[in-house]
């Protein structure tokens, strides 16, 4: 691989601005690619994984560069180089890169790879926690896939159009894709391409939603002509989703404390023809009480630490605190307290998180079952997903029914 000096400064310029300025990298790349238009898509892509990559392994990157926070510029190039070293990249010329101890770098990568928190390249607080919830083999065996690479994974609009026919429709996009074993809608990018820019996108005929992602909607039961609430629905996965299962009938309440959140879901309904879905910002306690006793089914994909999509955002590796899992743990047995009373007599209720840590999941779901508001419920079944076993992210879900 030939280095282009344009392309390799872009990426100074993120990692400064995600290590010094704690922005965060999706946003930081979406800013740096617009630096130049000329840019082709190969160009844009090594800037974005180049990025992503040195953020998903930082720890073991500034341990082999001996380099610490804040870093100046030269420090960037530095990680750079150890980068470069590692996947076997020649190192230009250039005046950056000059004196790059090459067999070093790889003598230190070789010592601390015997190290998980290092060759996994995580904070020691979330190392310590992970290995005492799950246990030290699965723990080894989880953070080491949270580090691959995410694929790139679509759903298919069934309101609009079949797999087979959205599989045939992207060919001719020339975008190659396979389909999941139990994950009935999804297709799987054969080579990682922009899907947003297909004809297939504009008219709706899928979105990009990870396989764990897509195991939820189906896992709360709904049918057409039901009352469902998304109570937690943010930019509205999941909301989809569950449309598409509804065959667009019966009625969808979307919620979130975020409006603009909300909007977004709005432009998402449309280009997917979806219509059955109404939006409610939740801005007080009272468009809860509203809903009391009304739904026959209701998602709670709660607010959580995100230790199960690190693959998709390597950066919270080091903007999540210990502190906030304790506080987001407050939020979660708050919602589940409040929201649960939504259900009417004999509707379910799907608890979900983007988690693999047991205290904000099943030992979450034993809390609220144990409390006044959750003795009139009954627990159905619940399914732990793992990345090391499943190959995508790591999610928790549970179904409970009320009496």
């Amino acid at each position: 691989m030939r280095l282009h000096r344009n392309l390799v400064f872009a990426v100074i310029d993120a990692l400064g601005m995600i290590f010094n300025e704690n922005e965060y990298a999706d946003k930081v790349i979406e800013k740096v690619l617009r630096y130049d238009k000329r840019w082709g898509a190969r160009d844009r892509g090594f800037i974005a994984e180049t990025t992503y990559d040195i953020v998903r392994w930082k720890r073991l990157y500034t341990e082999i560069a001996e380099v610490n926070a804040p870093y100046s510029r030269q420090n960037l190039f530095r990680l750079f180089a150890v980068w470069c070293v590692l996947k076997g990249i020649e190192l230009p010329d250039w005046k950056q890169l000059e004196e790059t101890p090459e067999r070093r770098i790889k003598g230190r990568f070789d010592e601390l790879s015997k190290i998980r928190k290092f060759r996994e390249s995580i904070p020691d607080w979330m190392d310590e926690r992970g290995a005492k919830a799950l246990g030290n083999d699965l723990w080894t065996k989880e953070i080491a896939a949270l580090n691959a690479q995410a694929e790139v994974i679509l759903r298919t609009n069934t309101l609009k159009t079949s797999k087979e026919k959205l599989r045939a429709a992207l060919k001719a996009e020339e975008i190659e894709t396979e389909t999941i074993s139990g994950v009935k809608d999804a297709l799987k990018l054969v080579v990682r391409k922009n899907v947003f820019v297909t004809q297939a996108f504009k008219n709706g005929l899928f979105e990009v939603q990870d396989a764990s992602s897509q195991l939820v909607a189906p896992y709360l039961e709904v049918g057409p002509g039901q009352r469902v609430i998304d109570a937690c629905a943010g930019a509205g996965g999941k909301t989809l989703h569950l449309a598409s299962l509804m065959e667009n009938k019966g009625q969808l309440i979307a919620m979130d404390i975020y409006e603009s959140k909300l909007k977004k879901l709005k432009v998402r309904t449309r280009r997917n023809g979806v219509h059955n879905v109404d939006t409610r910002a939740i801005e007080s306690t009272k468009v809860i009480k509203k809903l009391y006793n009304s739904a026959d089914r209701l998602l709670l994909d709660a607010p959580c630490s995100g230790l199960g999509v690190i693959r998709r955002n390597p950066d919270s590796k080091w903007k999540l605190q210990p502190e906030f899992i304790d506080k987001i743990k407050g939020v979660q047995g708050d919602i589940l307290r409040s929201y649960s009373k939504m259900v009417k007599p004999g509707g379910k209720m799907v608890y979900a998180t983007c988690s693999i840590l047991p205290e904000e999941n099943s030992e979450q779901v034993q809390s609220f079952l144990a409390s006044e508001e959750g003795s009139n419920f009954t627990f159905e079944k619940e399914q732990n997903i793992y990345a090391s076993e499943h190959g995508f992210d790591g999610f928790y879900m549970a179904l409970l029914t009320k009496k």
